[in-house]
């Protein structure tokens, strides 16, 4: 939590933009994003999302190791035993599966998705997304439609679409999330 605090402040800032212009741009009150920027709250992933677009970064930017992005590779291999440690957000649990590839395109990630009936609203950002449910199923939220995307099936979309998934179910739902730019 205070390192991704510690990153929004710092390209906040690298971007010469206040608070209060991060707080427009998002719906999020000055003061959450203070909070959060101090590490004194955690953010849900709409809110991540929100910040990542207002800021123009993808949400891995928040948890990547910065040292191994800037590095020039090109290959990254991710083996078990060196990934690593989840990152815990709100109610979801994520995991970079990109090997801290540098440049990257799109970000492969596993997502584990914890139980939340309501308090999502659609939003849009760039890029596309792809998911592919592994286990559970996933309710994935438009403007006028929602679809539920249960085990084995996925979807591919256009992130300007407005959006957002959540776990209307009981159990612990996990999926690869790719996204791009």
């Amino acid at each position: 939590m205070e390192e991704l605090g510690k990153r929004l402040r710092e390209l906040r800032k690298k971007n010469k933009q206040t608070l209060k212009q991060i707080a427009e741009k998002t719906d999020l009150s000055i003061s959450f994003l203070s909070q959060v920027e101090h590490g004194r709250s955690s953010v849900t992933l709409e809110s991540l999302m929100r910040i990542s677009e207002c800021l123009n970064v993808n949400p891995s930017y928040f948890f990547a190791d910065q040292d191994e992005l800037d590095a020039k590779k090109q290959i990254a291999v991710n083996k078990k035993e060196t990934m690593d440690e989840d990152t815990f957000v709100s109610n979801f649990i994520y995991k970079d599966l990109s090997g801290k590839f540098s440049n990257q395109s799109f970000l492969p990630t596993l997502v584990t998705l914890q139980p939340r009936k309501n308090g999502v609203r659609p939003l849009a950002h760039t890029g596309q997304e792809f998911i592919y449910v592994l286990e559970g199923t996933l309710s994935i939220i438009f403007e006028n439609e929602e679809i539920d995307l249960h085990a084995g099936e996925s979807i591919h979309m256009e992130s300007t679409i407005p959006h957002n998934w959540l776990n209307r179910t009981e159990q612990t739902i996990k999926l690869l999330y790719v996204s791009s730019n």
